[in-house]
């Protein structure tokens, strides 16, 4: 223990959690390996250099476009300064466009040689958000189709919406109809009608593998899909590509005047949110570009 400072960014660097020292103006004074490495992973544009970096100012930052966590971290960190409070956390999502990840701030004062600084660590707690969110997922998938239902597509849509604002990104999404549902049920029987159900959001779910992305049975016959951080081009070419497998699916419907086999119109539509904005104005948009597919002919996209 010769060199206490060398051997204590070692046991500082050797810890999985994200660990930056400020002090009470916001000053970035020191961060550990882990806070480092984290930033270039997730292509942080500061990069590894912190020095001179404030952090209260870049909450403050995050925070006037939209970001939460910017707008929390912010107000605790301040909190904990001012004496308001003897410390801070609260729990966070930060996902990568791979893969779900949360995180739980910690904001904790101490003082030395008569200052006063602050140590802020961020804890990956992803495998125990995991787990809650399967549990809460049951009373968030429709019984039949096993895929999400109205109200987990409502609450994936508005925080889908609010990291879309925060990173300046395009969202879309596609309202999905089953043409002329109604005559398959009458000509084959409501059981018939469920299985065709079944297979269709079983279909779905696989254009729905992204963190961003999210299948739901939008009530009766009608599916949405959102295609978060992409562009109407490639959400274009990926419904296409959905009508498609729906024919292939060769679920009769003689009585339809579309096809022997079951079809599908969509409406589509993109927004690059910006703050203000309310995801239902994406819905109505959405929506009424489906009602043109199917006053044109249906079983076609309309974007």
């Amino acid at each position: 223990m010769e060199n206490s400072f060398e051997f204590l960014n070692l046991v500082l660097d050797s810890v999985t959690e994200h660990i930056v020292v400020i002090d009470v103006t916001g000053d970035i004074l020191f961060v550990n390996k882990g806070w480092s490495a984290f930033g270039i992973e997730n292509a942080c544009a500061i990069g590894d250099d912190w020095n001179g970096v404030n952090y209260i100012e870049e909450c403050d930052k995050a925070s006037a476009m939209g970001d939460e966590f910017g707008k929390n971290a912010g107000e605790g960190i301040r909190r904990v300064i001012d004496n308001k409070e003897p410390l801070f956390y609260f729990e966070y999502p930060c996902h990568s466009p791979v893969e779900k990840r949360w995180f739980m701030m910690h904001v904790t004062p101490f003082k030395t040689h008569g200052k006063n600084y602050l140590v802020i660590s961020h804890q990956n707690i992803t495998e125990r958000k995991l787990a809650e969110e399967a549990v809460g997922n049951q009373a968030r998938i429709d019984g039949l189709t096993n895929v999400p239902n109205r109200r987990a597509f409502d609450e994936f849509l508005h925080d889908e919406w609010r990291r879309c604002i925060r990173l300046n990104k395009p969202i879309c999404l596609g309202i999905i109809d089953l043409d002329y549902f109604k005559l398959l049920n009458d000509r084959y029987g409501h059981q018939s009608g469920d299985e065709a159900l079944k297979k269709v959001g079983k279909l779905l779910k696989e254009f729905s593998n992204r963190p961003g992305d999210i299948c739901a049975r939008y009530g009766g016959e009608e599916f949405a899909l959102v295609f978060g951080d992409t562009k109407l081009e490639q959400a274009e070419r990926l419904s296409n590509n959905i009508l498609g497998k729906i024919v292939d699916l060769k679920i009769g419907n003689e009585n339809s005047p579309t096809n022997k086999y079951l079809t599908a119109s969509i409406g589509l539509a993109e927004i690059s949110p910006i703050r203000g904005q309310k995801e239902s104005e994406l819905i109505e948009k959405a929506d009424k570009l489906l009602y043109r597919a199917k006053n044109r002919g249906r079983n076609r996209v309309e974007c």
